[in-house]
C-alpha cells in the first residue's frame, strides 16, 4: 500500500474558508414573514478552501490553507480547525464569512452568505504565506474565485506570478453571483493560459464556455489553459471527465447513499490534486478524487477518509 510519506511536495489549498450553516431538509421556500422548522443542522468550517483543506488534514497530506480572518466571536473558531495553517492568516477588522446551506429532497442546496472577511482576502496576503520559489511538483489550488472579491481583480497578475515561481496551479472557480455573462468570461479569458488544472461541475462549464454541450464545452476551455493539465468536469452522480488538448478520459462515479452533497467538489479536488501530488496517472488521480468525495457526501457528521481509507477506497476501482 503507498505510503502518504512518498511525496515531498505540498498542495497550498488558497480562497475561501469560511463558517458554514447546513440546514434541511426544505423543498418550498417558506411565505415571506414567517417560519419553518427543519430536521438537520450542522455547524462546520467551510467554504471551498476550507472543505478541501479539512479533507486534506484527514488524509495527512502535505498541505497549508492559504487565507485570511476576520476578529469577531467566530474568528478563533474557525481558525481552531485549521492549527498548522490560521498562524499564518492576515487578520481583518471585520465579521466572519457566514454561509447558510439548505439542502433539498433532490440533493440540490442553496446558499445564502454574507460578505466578511473573504472579500478582503488579496494578492499580498496570499503571496506573503508561500514561498518565494516552489519545489519539485508543488501545486496551489485557487478556490471560491468570485467570492474573494479583491483577490478576483488580481488573477491575472497572481497566476502569473504563481508559474514564474514554479508552482502547479489549479482553479475552481465555482458559480458567479452576478451569473455567466460576456464580461466575466472575457476577465478569465485573460489568466486561463496561465491555469494548468480547470476544476469545475457540468453547469460551470457550461457557463464559462458559453458552449451548448458539455463535451464541446470542456474541449474549448481545455484548449485555452496552459497545456500542462487540463479542464476537470465534476458530473456528480454520473461521475469525472477531464479534457485535455488532444486526449479525454471519462470515469464514472460510484453508488452511495447521498446525505449531503455541500463541499462534494472541493472534496473531490483534494483526493484529485493528493495523487497528482504523488505522480500518479490521471485516472487514478480521478479516481482518488471520486473516492473522497463519495464519503464526504455520504457521511453525517461529515467524514473524510484517512489515508489507509483511500488506498481502500481507490482500489474499489
Amino acid at each position: 500500500m503507498m505510503s502518504n510519506k512518498e511525496a515531498r511536495a505540498t498542495l497550498y489549498v488558497v480562497g475561501n474558508i469560511n463558517v458554514d450553516v447546513i440546514m434541511g431538509t426544505l423543498d418550498s421556500w417558506p411565505q415571506r414573514g414567517t417560519e419553518v422548522m427543519l430536521q438537520h443542522s450542522e455547524l462546520r468550517p467551510g467554504g471551498s478552501a476550507g472543505n478541501c483543506a479539512l479533507a486534506l488534514e484527514a488524509m495527512q497530506v502535505r498541505h497549508r490553507a492559504v487565507a485570511n480572518q476576520g476578529d469577531d466571536g467566530l474568528s478563533a473558531w474557525l481558525a481552531s480547525h485549521f492549527p498548522h495553517s490560521a498562524a499564518h492568516w492576515t487578520r481583518y477588522a471585520c465579521e466572519t464569512s457566514l454561509t447558510v446551506g439548505v439542502t433539498h429532497s433532490d440533493h440540490e442546496r442553496s446558499f445564502l452568505s454574507n460578505l466578511g472577511h473573504i472579500v478582503r482576502l488579496s494578492a499580498q496576503d496570499v503571496l506573503s504565506q508561500l514561498p518565494a520559489q516552489a519545489s519539485s511538483g508543488d501545486i496551489v489550488l485557487l478556490c471560491g474565485t468570485f467570492l474573494c472579491l479583491q483577490l478576483y481583480d488580481d488573477y491575472p497578475q497572481l497566476l502569473a506570478e504563481l508559474q514564474q515561481r514554479g508552482f502547479i496551479t489549479a482553479v475552481d472557480t465555482g458559480w458567479p453571483p452576478q451569473g455567466w455573462s460576456d464580461e466575466v468570461r472575457a476577465q478569465i479569458a485573460r489568466w486561463l493560459p496561465q491555469c494548468d488544472w480547470l476544476l469545475l461541475n457540468e453547469v460551470e462549464t457550461l457557463g464559462l464556455s458559453g458552449a451548448d454541450d458539455l463535451h464541446t464545452g470542456a474541449h474549448h476551455l481545455a484548449q485555452r489553459l496552459s497545456g500542462r493539465g487540463g479542464c476537470v468536469v465534476k458530473c456528480g452522480a454520473q461521475g469525472v471527465g477531464c479534457w485535455q488538448r488532444q486526449h479525454s478520459l471519462q470515469q464514472p462515479a460510484r453508488a452511495v447513499a447521498v446525505v449531503d452533497t455541500i463541499g462534494a467538489g472541493d472534496s473531490f479536488n483534494a483526493g484529485f490534486l493528493t495523487a497528482l501530488l504523488h505522480q500518479q496517472d490521471l485516472a487514478t488521480a480521478l479516481q482518488w478524487g471520486i473516492a473522497v468525495a463519495s464519503l464526504a457526501i455520504s457521511t453525517q457528521p461529515r467524514r473524510y477518509p484517512d489515508w489507509q481509507q483511500l488506498q481502500l477506497c481507490a482500489q474499489e476501482f
